[in-house]
């Protein structure tokens, strides 16, 4: 399951993200916002998050207006490794080597073509396990 969640700056984005996991039979859930009403994104990037680390979901999106402070917001909690994406080349990559967790996006940065795109790499490539990513990680965490 893929834990969800945006501000009012990635509601638009998020609609549609939410209707190409359905059609790909993944299945998701949502934790707002629920409306184009200003909100706080800091109080979504930590429901993900905690969705996440917890293991309620396996992988968290997150979107704002640029991805930048809910991927921020995100990296607060221990053990998060949310990921600021903006094409298909950094999604393999984080997943690839950083082992990601979250995928951020910017609704006001990305369109729907290339952000369903990202969404679809960053599921969809698996992290590759190799010692020295590895250890990077472990250094991160520590």
């Amino acid at each position: 399951m893929i834990a969800l969640g945006c501000d009012h700056g990635g509601f638009d984005l998020m609609q549609e993200v939410k209707k190409h996991l359905e059609d790909r039979k993944i299945e998701y859930k949502d934790f707002g916002t629920f409306t184009k009403d200003s909100c706080d994104y800091p109080d979504y990037g930590k429901k993900v998050a905690e969705a996440v680390i917890s293991k309620e979901c396996e992988l968290g999106i997150l979107i704002c207006g640029t991805g930048i402070g809910i991927s921020i917001a995100a990296n607060k909690v221990k053990g998060i490794r949310a990921a600021l994406c903006t094409d298909c080349f950094t999604a393999q990559a984080t997943r690839e080597h950083n082992n990601a967790n979250i995928l951020a996006m910017g609704g006001r940065v990305i369109g729907p073509g290339v952000a369903l795109k990202i969404v679809d790499t960053f599921l969809d490539t698996p992290f590759s396990n190799d010692e020295r990513h590895i250890r990077r990680i472990n250094l991160i965490e520590d």
